[in-house]
């Protein structure tokens, strides 16, 4: 059956602009880090695109080692748009990352314009795309000039291989840095992609600032801290989830422990006095900054996305909401 969008998709969705530039972002993005890979189900995968364009959702996120295996998302992406969004290309933003192993020997990682450019090709023809809208470097490379990182993303935009550059996990003075080098070499840095939630708040400290210096979007990576702020856990560790796939050690850090799951039963009840899930109170949290263009959600059903999106239904907090959430979050 050939896929019709809803016509009421950009209804409700709030798009908010990508720093100083043109670019504006549905403030909830989907990432397809996992649950979209070649050990999936793809109808399950197509079901939530769906959904999510159907939401309002225009913006998707790839890197080219995301599955498992390391590059099947981008395949599952791939045919997912032949078959359902091809035809509104010119609706959809697009983005793909490198930085990360991907291919045995010393060009298959880390920011070298070899790689860099290299990547970007094998990811285009993976997605069977023509260009990307935002292509970002994964992760700064302590080996490799930033100018040769910087230099590589211009070569992409000005190639034609995308239409914005991007980098992510950057520190503030690489990426005050980044940004001046991109500046001068007339390809701006769009959006910045760091990890930020109620529990990982680094950014607080000196990025957002560099950000808004600088008129650079900001869209945030795991504002569920991968599942611990939500409902997920609070009764156990489900024999399905990451958690338990992994024994309790997620990526970035994460960890299920107790001393979290306390805090997150004290979350919920702020919650819940909102009218909102946990997940939603952990979404509004990391978008009340007025820079922040965008929370980049992983999910794993529909249902997780319809819910992500009802966040924006009640974004506001009371100087009385943040006071306790800080409490709590102080706590021990």
């Amino acid at each position: 059956m050939t896929y019709l969008p809803s016509d009421t998709r950009y209804d409700t969705m709030r798009y908010n602009r990508s720093g100083r530039s043109g670019l504006r972002l549905p403030a909830i993005s989907l990432g397809m880090w996992y649950n979209f890979g070649g050990v999936d189900p793809l109808e399950r995968s197509r079901a939530m695109l769906r959904r999510a364009f159907d939401l309002g959702i225009t913006h998707f996120d790839l890197a080219n080692n995301y599955g498992p295996p390391p590059g099947s998302a981008e395949d599952t992406f791939g045919m997912i748009f032949r078959q359902d969004l091809a035809p509104f290309r010119d609706e959809l933003i697009i983005s793909n990352k490198a930085g990360y192993l991907m291919w045995p020997g010393p060009y298959g990682e880390w920011g070298s314009r070899k790689y860099l450019i290299a990547s970007c090709d094998q990811s285009l023809k993976r997605t069977g795309l023509d260009y990307f809208d935002i292509f970002y470097s994964h992760r700064p490379d302590p080996r490799t000039p930033l100018e040769e990182t910087m230099g590589a993303l211009d070569f992409i935009v000005r190639s034609g291989r995308a239409l914005y550059v991007g980098i992510s996990t950057y520190d503030p003075d690489q990426t005050r840095q980044a940004a001046q080098i991109l500046r001068d070499l007339g390809t701006p840095c769009l959006i910045h992609q760091p990890r930020y939630n109620m529990f990982d708040r680094w950014i607080e400290d000196g990025l957002l600032d560099v950000l808004a210096d600088e008129g650079i979007g900001c869209i945030c990576f795991s504002p569920l801290a991968q599942g611990i702020l939500t409902n997920k856990y609070l009764d156990g560790v489900p024999d399905e989830s990451r958690s338990a796939k992994y024994e309790g050690h997620l990526h970035w850090g994460d960890k299920v422990n107790q001393d979290r799951l306390a805090k997150v039963r004290k979350l919920r009840e702020i919650a819940e006095a909102r009218g909102q899930t946990m997940a939603q109170l952990a979404i509004a949290w990391v978008l009340r900054h007025p820079g922040m263009t965008s929370a980049l959600i992983g999910a794993s059903r529909v249902s997780q996305i319809e819910d992500a999106v009802a966040t924006l239904d009640n974004l506001a907090f009371t100087e009385a909401e943040l006071s306790a959430i800080e409490g709590i979050l102080a706590g021990s």
